[in-house]
């Protein structure tokens, strides 16, 4: 029986990571479990597997999961329900994905009784925050070992010459000088950094885009579709249910067709330096308008102003790291809590990159027809009480002024 150490390690496969499953063998004499996640990210994930027993890791140390379903239904879908973006414009396609992975990881841990986990993120990113936050808020006295804080390897060239030593794979585009970009995936969205991008007077190159067509090739005839929501969660597209991961695909699919959900941001990350990414998320830019779309007309002002209100807060918790979070957690008790009469149908127009609502519907609208009339409403609302409402709340703009009036006399 191996008496070296276990660590779990989020491991994707490619060069950094297969680097790093050896770097743990070789500094911490450990016993590595791979843990890859099926995300949405859209590549073939047994090569991960051929690769981590080709370095020596046993069959049952190696987990694969599909964790698609469970990513949409339980990260997506309710980071939606509070239509959630960050610094106003990123809809968190990478931020949301890491909470899971560390869950698993964890989950991994306990049942392998390993006593480490280990990643792949750099010491300059918000990753390696995310991943950590969501280990210890899990699993307080689990080690940590992020080997971009330790090693020597920091340059491409170290990396390569470890790499070729260990017997490691190198695939021909690493010999070339690497991706043109950093890219990360899943059914959320695709993004791009690194690179080219690392300038922001520079504008990205067209053959970098994947998902999504131009808006200006996009098809000439706008496509339009209709998502029913029950409780704030899309159920059904164009009359026909689908499960949560079926949704947004399907949503990626078309959307990517019209050139709808292209981002190019300078954001601030957590550890305090600004960064420029790209991104795709065709179905999550669908999914966010057609959630305001039904929101409209079954939430009450207030609770949907409150909304808004908080939506910069729970949107700067996720990106921070903060998903396992008491705050987080008691913020989506209230979020839920606002959606249970969010029911009903949204009709969406997809055109060259936007996405418009032309008409909603829901048998808990609190839109009255014959009170928001031009016409005649028969007397459902007195047109006169709005003169007392006005002059009271001018009351206190009204003292104010008069006030400087007399001081100024």
């Amino acid at each position: 029986m191996s008496t070296n150490p276990k660590v779990v390690l989020a491991y994707s496969g490619g060069l950094d990571t297969s680097v790093i499953l050896k770097w743990l063998q070789d500094n911490y004499q450990a016993e590595v479990i791979t843990f890859t996640a099926d995300i949405g990210q859209g590549e073939e994930l047994e090569p991960a597997r051929q690769k981590a027993i080709q370095l020596g890791i046993k069959p049952e140390n190696i987990f694969i999961d599909d964790l698609r379903e469970e990513f949409v239904r339980d990260f997506v879908f309710p980071m939606f329900r509070c239509n959630t973006l960050y610094e106003g414009e990123y809809l968190l396609g990478t931020s949301i994905a890491r909470p899971l992975i560390a869950k698993r990881q964890i989950e991994i841990a306990r049942q392998t009784a390993a006593q480490s986990v280990a990643h792949g993120a750099t010491g300059k990113g918000n990753d390696q925050v995310r991943f950590e936050l969501g280990y210890y808020a899990l699993e307080p006295n689990i080690k940590v070992i992020a080997p971009w804080r330790e090693w020597d390897l920091l340059s491409r060239e170290k990396l390569l010459a470890y790499a070729e030593q260990a017997g490691i794979p190198i695939e021909m585009k690493h010999k070339q000088g690497g991706a043109p970009y950093s890219m990360d995936a899943n059914l959320l969205h695709i993004s791009y950094e690194g690179r080219h991008l690392e300038d922001p007077k520079a504008q990205a190159e067209a053959e970098m885009w994947r998902w999504t067509v131009a808006p200006e090739q996009a098809p000439e005839q706008p496509c339009y579709l209709e998502l029913e929501y029950e409780q704030g969660d899309p159920i059904a597209l164009n009359g026909q249910r689908l499960t949560p991961a079926q949704m947004l695909a399907a949503l990626n699919q078309i959307g990517g067709e019209h050139g709808v959900g292209r981002l190019d941001l300078v954001e601030n990350r957590y550890v305090g330096m600004k960064s420029r990414g790209c991104y795709e998320t065709p179905g999550g830019t669908i999914l966010l308008k057609g959630h305001r779309g039904i929101e409209s007309i079954t939430l009450d002002r207030e609770v949907a102003h409150l909304k808004d209100d908080l939506m910069a807060r729970y949107a700067t918790l996720i990106y921070n790291g903060y998903w396992w979070s008491p705050e987080r957690r008691a913020l989506q008790v209230l979020i839920d809590h606002t959606q249970q009469n969010v029911n009903g149908w949204v009709r969406l127009k997809l055109y060259k990159g936007n996405v418009t609502v032309v008409a909603r519907d829901s048998k808990n609208s609190l839109f009255d027809q014959t009170i928001a009339t031009f016409d005649d409403d028969g007397g459902a609302y007195n047109q006169a009480d709005a003169g007392g409402f006005i002059k009271l709340n001018a009351l206190r703009m009204r003292i104010a002024e008069n006030t400087r009036r007399r001081r100024a006399s």
